[in-house]
């Protein structure tokens, strides 16, 4: 397994994969193929970010038992994936701010594992999915919930600039089948469950989305949240953990 980054450096944003404990550069989004470019970094000297540039982040609600009966907008689980777009404007990375919209009353956190697609998926079945696959990610699925049973549907909700924290790093070759999802808000766990305990797991969702839109190399599907969520408020701090992959903190301003 390695672990894949984008990173902040004093000439720009580049992409990077971590070898022998030091940062090696390379000249293209991983999940499209790449090369090293040779040149390396220590840790210390750089700022993460979020570790995708997708075409677009593909979303599902509704995908843990134990949410649907939290749920405000469900009634009993769903017979299909329930799908929705967060636009990639909403993406930030490890230590950045989840910034409150004046707009919004209630904003909560979802702890969600993120697949990354590595090549052009239309069509599939379930069966060939694994193969679509690049790598595994943390996500936090922020909604503002109180617009979201507002509105009644989920674009603006969720749609806000700093509503997708992602990262710290995209691993590859992780099985995804029954990883712990947790969150911890203020160092507080506040929801813990496993993959797999989704309604719909991995196979069958990128299966399903594939027969909707085409997912290109670098798209980004959040796959849903475990029970327990909660509202966050200005100057909380939440961490996503995501088994074998790693820890996504951010505070909120």
């Amino acid at each position: 397994m390695e672990r894949f980054i984008r990173f902040q450096t004093g000439d720009g944003p580049r992409w990077g994969v971590f070898r022998e404990g030091r940062i090696a550069e390379i000249d293209n989004n991983p999940a499209k193929g790449f090369e090293l470019t040779g040149v390396n970094y220590q840790p210390s000297e750089v700022k993460l970010l979020a570790p995708v540039e997708p075409s677009k982040i593909v979303c599902v609600g509704l995908n843990y038992r134990e949410h649907v009966k939290e749920s405000q907008s469900a009634t009993k689980e769903p017979d299909e994936p329930v799908l929705f777009l967060k636009p990639p404007s909403a993406l930030i990375g490890p230590g950045e701010k989840i910034v409150y919209p004046e707009m919004a009353e209630r904003v909560d956190y979802e702890a969600e594992l993120g697949i990354v697609i590595g090549k052009e998926c239309k069509n599939i079945a379930a069966i060939e999915a694994d193969d679509y696959i690049f790598g595994l990610t943390c996500v936090n699925d922020v909604t503002a919930r109180d617009l979201q049973k507002k509105d009644m549907q989920w674009t603006r909700g969720k749609g806000f600039d700093t509503f997708c924290p992602v990262g710290p790093w995209v691993v590859d070759n992780l099985k995804y089948e029954n990883l712990l999802v947790e969150s911890y808000l203020n160092g507080e766990l506040k929801q813990s469950s496993r993959t797999s305990m989704m309604i719909f797991p991995v196979p069958v969702l990128i299966s399903f989305i594939s027969r909707v839109m085409t997912l290109f190399p670098g798209d980004l599907i959040s796959t849903g949240t475990p029970a327990g969520i909660s509202p966050m408020k200005v100057g909380d701090r939440i961490e996503i953990r995501v088994e074998g992959i790693g820890s996504l903190v951010n505070d909120i301003i």
